[in-house]
């Protein structure tokens, strides 16, 4: 059966080649309202494509809080936001595993525009990639997985195993996708969720992520003067609210990488010895990081590697700084307000909304009785940690091997957050597999992003073989 699907693949890659173009064609910048009817026309050709793979139950669903089921076919909207696509099959039995393919197909925005070598919705083949917005992040990765479970209809008429595909449009914004989720358990119920969404640790080195960092992040604002003052009628008489802030900044680390919050680590679980010998096998070389970021040197906490700073350990990094005049020229004023954004990458097994809390009452601690400060949750998700030794991982591992003909399969953690993963294990219970496809230079989030050829084959490879592994 392998074979044939392989054979099959090999056949179609130039069809599946154009599609995914076509599908990168289409702007959906979910941040950006102006591209709200791209977003309606990107949802409408997955729901299209889904249906022509062979699926005959496919949705668009508007309406996060009240779905329950998916019918009707198409939900009337009642709430902010950009549409779901739902997707499923499962005509392979109720003793057959039942798989959640998740993704999104919005992107980021494309700004500066003019660091692009070509425009970010006109796809372009060259160095053997494909460049363009969403290639990798996240467009081009779930679309493997399409391309497999069509290879499974085209040529045995079935799947493997039941199927359930998420395609979200809000996770590059500010996405709701965790409401719906707690809302349709039931709907949703499956044995694992599948996320291509992750990159290998180096080229030709499959690699299977099993970690990632969680988010919290908070805005704080410090408040002086009830006004903006003159700096020569008050300058030495009133704190100045830059200042305060930036000095309140200053002491939220020590000079060896440390964050110095109360209790800030107590819930850090450890690397293991395994870990950490793991990770100094692993193909990362720090020279070449560091000429690659333009930086002589490399900081960070005391004790610990680069890749144990990424990925294993806490961090905590100022994003922006607001307040007084920015503007061209001088003005000699003395700002009312100055403002913060902060964020707090944690690690398991912390938990994100006591690392906000242990923030904003650290800040207010050590601010001086001359301002007034006011801290704000903007955002968090909690960090994951995957059974490298499960049945799903292990099928990875095996579909890895022979879609890429290769004996080397690593395991690495990320640094980045996917919140919805720890959505998945809290309400449906479902362990995830992230088994990415993107590559380190695939430049995700900035100008000139792309997805090497051979990984997008690949990847449509490795799930077929992964589909077919798990029945």
């Amino acid at each position: 059966m392998q074979k044939k699907l392989l054979d099959y693949l090999e056949i179609e890659k130039e069809n599946h080649l154009m599609q995914l173009i076509d599908l990168l064609k289409i702007p959906t910048i979910s941040s950006d309202s102006k591209f709200n009817s791209a977003m309606k026309r990107g949802a409408t050709w997955l729901q299209n494509h889904i249906k022509e793979i062979g699926f005959n139950n496919v949705t668009i669903i508007e309406n996060r809080d009240k779905v329950k089921n998916i019918n009707p076919p198409v939900i009337s909207a009642n709430k902010k936001g950009h549409p779901i696509v739902y997707g499923e099959w499962l005509e392979a039995g109720p003793n057959a595993k039942t798989i959640l393919i998740y993704g999104h197909y919005d992107v980021q925005p494309v700004d500066p525009i003019n660091l692009w070598e070509t425009l970010p919705f006109e796809p372009t083949i060259r160095n053997g990639k494909i460049y363009a917005r969403g290639s990798s992040d996240d467009k081009g990765q779930f679309f493997c997985h399409l391309k497999a479970l069509e290879a499974h209809m085209k040529l045995f008429g079935k799947l493997p195993v039941n199927v359930k595909i998420l395609l979200e449009g809000e996770e590059e914004s500010d996405s709701s996708l965790d409401e719906f989720i707690i809302n349709n358990k039931e709907l949703l119920k499956c044995d694992y969720a599948v996320i291509s969404d992750t990159e290998w640790i180096a080229p030709d080195t499959p690699s299977i992520c099993y970690a990632l960092r969680g988010i919290a992040y908070v805005e704080v604002k410090v408040t002086g003067p009830n006004r903006d003052l003159h700096s020569g009628t008050f300058g030495g008489a009133v704190d100045n609210p830059i200042q305060v802030l930036a000095s309140m900044i200053s002491k939220l680390k020590d000079e060896h990488g440390k964050i110095t919050i109360p209790n800030f680590y107590d819930d850090v679980l450890e690397l293991t010895e395994e870990e950490r010998n793991e990770f100094k096998k692993l193909p990362f070389n720090e020279e070449n990081y560091k000429k690659d970021l333009g930086v002589a040197a490399l900081n960070g906490e005391a004790g610990y590697s680069t890749l144990e700073r990424t990925w294993a350990r806490p961090s905590l990094d100022v994003h922006g700084i607001t307040g007084g005049y920015t503007g061209e020229g001088a003005k000699t004023v003395l700002p009312s307000w100055a403002s913060a954004k902060i964020s707090s990458r944690i690690v398991p097994h912390q938990k994100p909304n006591e690392i906000s809390k242990k923030i904003a009452d650290y800040l207010r601690d050590i601010a001086p009785p001359t301002v007034k400060v006011e801290v704000d949750e903007l955002h968090y998700g909690g960090p994951v940690l995957v059974n490298r030794h499960g049945e799903g991982i292990t099928a990875a591992i095996k579909a890895f091997k022979k879609a890429f003909n290769t004996q080397k399969v690593v395991f690495m953690r990320e640094g980045g957050s996917i919140p919805i993963v720890t959505v998945f294990e809290n309400e449906l219970n479902a362990p995830s597999i992230l088994m990415g496809f993107g590559l380190p230079d695939d430049n995700i989030h900035s100008p000139n992003e792309s997805f090497a050829l051979e990984n997008f084959f690949g990847g449509i490879r490795t799930a077929a073989i992964f589909y077919d592994l798990l029945k």
